[in-house]
């Protein structure tokens, strides 16, 4: 849909998108604290919340018209068990585009969106992971739960920036994702993001039009590497981010 930015139709599409994203917002999160009573004693996974919670970022995404967000690229032969995915972060939109991947993971977020009525508040029920930024205690916390799903065969997602890139550029890897996932001897999926970044622009409150596509490459095993491969095992997930947003980046032109 044609909307030039700042006129009145763009202003109410974005309108009708934060509506949108709210009462879909409040829906799921009512849904979703019966479904955790009922499931999780035995759901150890968070299979089922966490399914309910991704299958509403994608409903968020078809319903908005401003926004035109797909997978693209072969899916992997079988989907991820013991497995840390990682991807370049563009934008707080990155997730909904995201969600579309067909398998539930969990994701590793900043303990302040946890903290957001309703959407933060749903994110817990769905099983994800928060960190607090800087926290030695808390980072080894986090990384301990994302072990243990690991272990029981649920794959986590981790932006390995730990931060948006505020240019085209992805920014320089930290240690995390790839430390886990040598000690677990999880493979590193990597996945590219491209065309998020106007979908909702840094400080701004407007969503915006958006063309965004994720491509998903194929498993990295780290089985036989040591804590010492990490700056080589890094290198090698960055060039292949690299290659593929180079394929979806012409798929992302408006």
């Amino acid at each position: 849909m044609s909307a030039k930015p700042g006129s009145p139709l763009a202003l109410a599409l974005a309108l009708w998108t934060w509506l949108e994203l709210l009462v879909l917002s409040l829906c799921c999160f009512l849904l979703l604290i019966p479904l955790a009573l009922l499931t999780w004693p035995f759901d150890r996974n968070r299979l089922i919340t966490g399914s309910l919670y991704r299958k509403t970022a994608v409903i968020v995404t078809r319903m908005t018209p401003l926004w035109d967000f797909q997978v693209v690229g072969p899916l992997p032969a079988r989907m991820p068990g013991r497995t840390v995915v990682v991807s370049n972060h563009c934008s707080q939109a990155d997730p909904f585009l995201i969600s579309g991947v067909p398998w539930e993971m969990k994701w590793l977020g900043k303990a302040s969106l946890f903290r957001v009525p309703i959407m933060g508040w749903s994110m817990w029920l769905a099983g994800d992971i928060p960190v607090v930024r800087g926290e030695k205690a808390s980072a080894r916390g986090a990384m301990a739960r994302c072990a243990e799903y690991l272990k029981r065969g649920m794959p986590v997602m981790i932006f390995p920036e730990g931060t948006r890139s505020l240019t085209d550029e992805i920014g320089p890897f930290k240690d995390g994702a790839f430390q886990l996932a040598i000690t677990t001897g999880a493979d590193i999926l990597p996945l590219a993001v491209h065309g998020t970044a106007s979908a909702l622009p840094v400080h701004d409150w407007r969503f915006a039009r958006a063309r965004a596509r994720v491509a998903i490459g194929d498993p990295i095993s780290t089985i036989g590497m040591t804590l010492e491969d990490i700056p080589h095992l890094k290198q090698i997930v960055r060039e292949e981010i690299e290659a593929l947003r180079a394929k979806i980046r012409p798929l992302t032109a408006m």
